[in-house]
């Protein structure tokens, strides 16, 4: 399996984070197996894509140009990714399973009768037989899987991959594809985007998260968090069961089933630390808990404990922080 062929997705002005990682997943590949990574870019700045994505590693990079794919739309994402995977010849199609991505593996996969294998952090090929790695039992091993089918459809972990290196100056064919996705199979559209207060930076790109779970008791307790999310130049995150209380909007859950993250500074408010969770967490440099209940399992994880309530907590850290941050 050599043909490798990466979903460049992009965000905003450039390639998205999970993109990026796809692509260094993808030439580290290629590097193993001698072969080469092509990538795919959608939409109608997909040339823009495209540069960037030769720049990050891929040799060949396909358009599909259209107003269309502006915004996100399963059923034209499918189609027109499934499009491109077929033209290319590709046995291995990776991308991000990211929100999008997992969204989009399954369907992919169906539509190629291809193997699915998801999460997957690392790789390693013996006898031209590739392994996949992922980890299992939330996180506490990995688990290898093999394929019989001829083409496999690769979800990568979110924040588990080094980004290759950006080099403006490397060459690479973009070759637009001829496909026009049809407007009559559009079930849904986006009538007005309307941004989250509690959610002005990316959870995946955010550096410092501060938390909060079911210990935080309502949505209110929820300003507290922001409030210091905002003092270091952070964003706030969210339990899957504070979401599901309806405190926080379910775009900010952290977790396995959430956004993965890798933060430098995870600051754990009222989270007992689930499994799940903790999966979501597991690339995160330094993990703070603050939680009143001493047998929970967030302080395994974490790197500084406070067994106290938070309302303590959180108001005197604030406190002591505008004295040294403004």
């Amino acid at each position: 399996m050599s043909r490798i062929l990466v979903f460049a997705n992009q965000q905003g002005d450039g390639l998205s984070s999970g993109a990026k990682e796809a692509l260094a997943f993808g030439s580290r590949l290629a590097s193993s197996t001698g072969g080469e990574v092509r990538s795919v870019t959608l939409g109608p700045f997909a040339e823009t894509g495209a540069k960037e994505a030769i720049a990050s590693g891929a040799s060949i990079a396909y358009t599909i140009s259209n107003p269309l794919l502006a915004e996100y739309d399963v059923e034209l994402f499918v189609n027109s990714i499934h499009t491109v995977f077929q033209q290319s010849g590709a046995d291995i199609l990776i991308l991000s399973f990211d929100k999008m991505g997992k969204d989009l593996v399954g369907r992919l996969a169906t539509r190629n009768c291809a193997s699915a294998i998801t999460e997957v952090v690392d790789f390693h090929t013996s006898n031209d037989k590739l392994t996949l790695v992922r980890p299992i039992y939330g996180d506490k091993a990995y688990g290898e899987y093999t394929t019989t089918r001829s083409k496999v459809v690769v979800g990568i972990r979110q924040k588990s991959q080094e980004l290759a290196e950006f080099d403006e100056t490397a060459t690479g064919e973009i070759i637009p594809v001829d496909y026009s996705p049809s407007e009559e199979i559009i079930v849904t559209k986006l009538v007005v985007k309307i941004q989250s207060a509690l959610s002005d930076i990316r959870l995946e790109d955010a550096s410092i998260i501060v938390s909060g779970g079911r210990g935080i008791e309502g949505a209110e307790g929820f300003n507290m968090l922001q409030t210091l999310a905002n003092l270091l130049g952070g964003t706030v995150g969210a339990s899957r069961a504070a979401c599901d209380a309806g405190w926080v909007p379910s775009n900010l859950q952290v977790g396995q089933t959430g956004a993965v993250v890798a933060p430098d500074l995870y600051i754990a408010v009222g989270i007992s630390g689930a499994s799940q969770h903790l999966a979501g967490i597991t690339n995160a440099k330094t993990v703070v808990a603050i939680n009143t209940d001493v047998e929970a399992p967030i302080y395994k994880r974490a790197n500084i404990g406070v067994v106290a309530d938070y309302k303590t907590v959180i108001p005197a850290l604030t406190e002591k922080l505008k004295k040294v941050l403004i």
